[in-house]
């Protein structure tokens, strides 16, 4: 019989594996099928087995999804951990993006969770002298009359991780160190140790001493190990476990019944061999990397944590009263907020009054301050100059571009590279190999070893376990990614995704829009002329009442040159925006095109020979020409000037350097295109493209086998970006666009490509380096501690080297995923 279940809760293809490996146990189950997309698990079975046992299977198993009947599901809505203190992920991501409430450790890899920086300020004040006093606002104290100062920032889970840890590093150490003197004490001259007490007694103390290692300061590895091996998602601390374990009960068994041992594992003086110098040495040195690991998890995510310190607290709100101090929070769309020479603008918006210059720096990576005027939009979390001016709030919390950046670089640094499949491959067979190999290691020493042959398979048969590090090939991926997405943000560039950053590293052909993205995008009117070369006023007041409605920069320049010339902006009607070729809609009564010629064509204009000639000369220098029908024929052109950024030329010349072949598809007139081209030296363009050309010259392209980012701003680009491999958007351009794309520019100049592109080489040079001094480390550390070398050169690995090698594999990965932070970009 098969049934076809409905199941919540997964979010990988990890989560879909141990799903069916859970329910496939089951004795009256014969095949398990989960599809992760439809949320389903269809299960064959030779007799029926009760939804309730389903659930428990899956539940016995540490997997907490639900299962249930289709259409019988229970409609809550699941509470969602709130970003910040309290949500935890696995820094391996062996759920995907799966976060969890509580640190208690990862039920796939058994490594500490990592606490997600708080996304949201929450900004509360307390009077000094009174630290029960906590307000949300900013003001005074009712019991003493001082000024309420800004709480400090609760300590992070993090660093209470790196406290306890470090505590019991020290106990640890503290008891290790006496246990290690003691059983080297007949490499002391003259083993001073002797004359004090025997060697049974000695090894007593060392029992002693290594209690509080294992049970208190290491206990949590064999926790980890034994929840791995009952759930069966084999890891790090499973190898652990069984090797510190096997070690530590030998050598306690030893203790309490020596006489049952051969000769083999005793010493001159009838001891029987104990390790709980290489347990405690080994558990310790454990302990250190996963200390390291913590201190180093929290530098990682630095580039999320310096743009939260980057979000101001408070504002200066203008009222009627006068101006008033508020938190952050309170602040409304609409509010007139100062902003004083050095303060930190609050929100985003708009200036209304005054001018200065403001330092952009930490959101566009640009260290130049930008000089900012009446009309001109500011940014949360940029720095205000040596003026004062006064804003209107626009977008508040969430929606400032602050907020959106640090959720953007928060969710790519969680997110899974195509890459790091083989990786996780591999780390699915790992652990069974490594026990595979251990167990014919000691086989292989008991047999061909020489005496005592006993100790020796035992001792390598450890070593094995201890050495393997799957660990170093599960942090190799992501521990990149999430410093690379951060540098990234800290130069203007925005990740959405890992995938992204690993196909910009493959990126053989940029495809690039012109306005607004080889261009200014700041389009200004140069003049509205008919036929006989005359300034028309009666024509510039009905195209900028119709343009009032359009989105595209052109269409604003032209009311923006309605207005700066005195023209009534009267209502249209009808309006529509036909995608790739303008405007058309009815203004008093009359019916208005602006557009290019295939706009005229479809409105079925007539253009005379005057002004079509006309038209011509002006694209010949470059200019950007819109025709205005009224009433089905056309009386007057408009000319438009948008000058080329200074960044393009040399962005296009660094692209084609890198062997990237840059295209520019644009859907202006070919003459303008090729003016402009020409400036660029591009030698490939498509001029009078619509939304779907751009589509079917990318689909070609990819056909080709290319692999085809596209830069773009518009609406009318959309399509495009989300065909491309990469779609780049400008982050001066349209939502819609930034929506459609992977990657986002800040400041939106070609420059921010060649960026990007590095960004990403950068990242997956290091993702490799990682993956292989990960395998590397793997491929030869397990021979060299099976014993691989004794033949020839009679080298044996200790367990205790054999750990430190462990520890500080992983360490490894993450301080050279560290050195991204200092790549060049430019």
């Amino acid at each position: 019989m098969k049934h076809t279940y409905k199941i919540t809760g997964m979010t990988c293809n990890g989560c879909k594996t141990n799903v069916e490996s859970a329910l496939g146990n089951l004795n009256q189950i014969t095949k398990v099928e989960a599809n992760l997309k439809e949320e389903t698990v269809v299960v064959e079975m030779t007799s029926h087995v009760t939804l309730e046992r389903l659930q428990e299977t899956l539940l016995k198993a540490g997997l907490h999804y639900t299962i249930e009947m289709p259409g019988h599901e229970k409609h809550t809505e699941a509470k969602q951990p709130v970003d910040g203190n309290g949500v935890f992920y696995c820094p391996m991501h062996c759920k995907g993006e799966k976060t969890y409430t509580s640190q208690v450790g990862c039920p796939v890899c058994g490594m500490d969770l990592v606490e997600q920086p708080k996304l949201q300020v929450a900004s509360q004040y307390t009077c000094p002298m009174h630290p029960e006093i906590i307000k949300d606002e900013p003001g005074s104290c009712p019991i003493c009359g001082m000024d309420l100062v800004p709480m400090e920032p609760t300590e992070s889970e993090e660093d209470k991780t790196y406290q306890k840890l470090l505590k019991k590093f020290k106990i640890a150490v503290a008891f290790t160190v006496p246990i290690f003197i003691i059983a080297m004490g007949e490499l002391i001259p003259g083993n001073p140790l002797a004359k004090i007490f025997n060697q049974i007694t000695w090894n007593w103390i060392q029992f002693a001493l290594s209690l509080p290692v294992v049970f208190y300061a290491t206990w949590m590895f064999f926790e980890r190990a034994y929840k791995s091996i009952i759930t069966w998602n084999l890891n790090m601390f499973t190898l652990i476990g069984i090797g510190a374990g096997v070690a530590f009960l030998f050598s306690i068994f030893a203790l309490l019944f020596p006489d049952v041992f051969p000769d083999q594992f005793k010493t001159e003086s009838g001891t029987v061999f104990v390790y709980f110098e290489a347990v405690t040495v080994i558990l310790t040195l454990v302990l250190l990397g996963q200390l390291l690991e913590a201190r180093a998890h929290s530098q990682t995510s630095g580039a999320i944590k310096e743009l939260l310190k980057l979000a101001p607290s408070e504002a200066t709100l203008v009222t009627p009263e006068g101006d008033k101090v508020v938190s952050i929070h309170s602040i409304k769309k609409g509010d007139l907020l100062r902003v004083k020479p050095g303060d930190k603008i609050p929100v985003d918006g708009k200036i209304i009054e005054g001018h200065s210059n403001v330092d952009e720096s930490m959101i566009t990576g640009e260290p130049i301050p930008v000089d900012k005027k009446v009309d001109d939009n500011v940014s949360s979390g940029t720095i205000n100059g040596n003026k004062s001016f006064v804003m209107s709030a626009e977008k508040v919390g969430s929606e400032t571009l602050l907020s959106q950046i640090i959720q953007m670089v928060n969710n790519a640094s969680r997110s899974r590279a195509p890459i790091q499949k083989l990786a996780d491959k591999i780390s699915k067979y790992f652990v069974p190999i490594v026990i595979l190999i251990s167990i014919i290691t000691f086989i292989v020493w008991r047999i061909f070893g020489p005496d005592p042959a006993l100790v020796y398979a035992f001792v390598n048969a450890i070593a094995v376990l201890i050495i393997a590090c799957p660990c170093a090939l599960g942090l190799a991926t992501p521990m990149s990614v999430m410093v690379g997405v951060g540098k990234g943000a800290q130069n203007g560039v925005l990740i959405k995704n890992a995938e992204a950053l690993e196909n910009l590293n493959k990126v053989d052909v940029l495809i690039t829009d012109k306005t607004g993205t080889i261009t200014e995008g700041k389009p200004s009117v140069e003049k509205v002329v008919n036929a006989s070369g005359e300034y028309d006023v009666n024509l510039l007041e009905k195209i900028a009442s119709l343009n009032q409605y359009s989105e595209h920069p052109l269409a604003e320049a032209i009311v923006k040159f309605g207005e700066h010339k005195g023209v009534t902006i009267n209502d249209s009607k009808d309006f529509e925006a036909v995608m790739g070729k303008g405007v058309i809609g009815t203004v008093k009564g009359e019916k208005i095109a602006i557009g290019n010629k295939k706009l005229m064509e479809q409105v079925n204009a007539t253009i005379s020979e005057a002004i079509d000639s006309k038209v011509i000369e002006e694209q010949k220098h470059g200019k950007t020409v819109s025709y205005i029908s009224v009433n089905q024929e056309v009386k007057v052109y408009v000319a438009i000037t948008d000058a080329i950024k200074e960044t393009s030329k040399k962005a296009i010349a660094r692209l084609q350097e890198e062997g990237i072949d840059v295209i520019m598809l644009t859907g202006d007139n070919a003459r303008t295109a090729k003016s402009v081209a020409d400036q660029l030296n591009l030698a490939s363009f498509q001029a009078e493209c619509l939304p779907e050309d751009k589509l079917n010259v990318i689909k070609k392209l990819q056909y080709e086998g290319k692999v085809v980012a596209m830069a773009g701003d518009g609406i009318n680009d959309a399509p495009a970006l989300a065909q491309a491999d990469i779609g780049i958007a400008m982050g001066t351009g349209t939502d819609v666009a930034i929506e459609s794309s992977e990657v986002t520019l800040v400041k939106g100049d070609l420059m921010g490509i060649v960026k990007s592109i590095n960004l990403g080489k950068s990242v997956m040079k290091n993702i490799k380096q990682n993956l292989f001094f990960a395998f590397i480390y793997n491929v030869l550390g397990v021979p060299v501690a099976a014993g691989l070398l004794y033949p020839v050169f009679g080298l044996l690995l200790s367990p205790m080297i054999a750990a430190a090698a462990m520890s500080f594999s992983s360490v490894s990965v993450i301080v050279n995923s560290l050195r991204l932070r200092n790549v060049n970009l430019k």
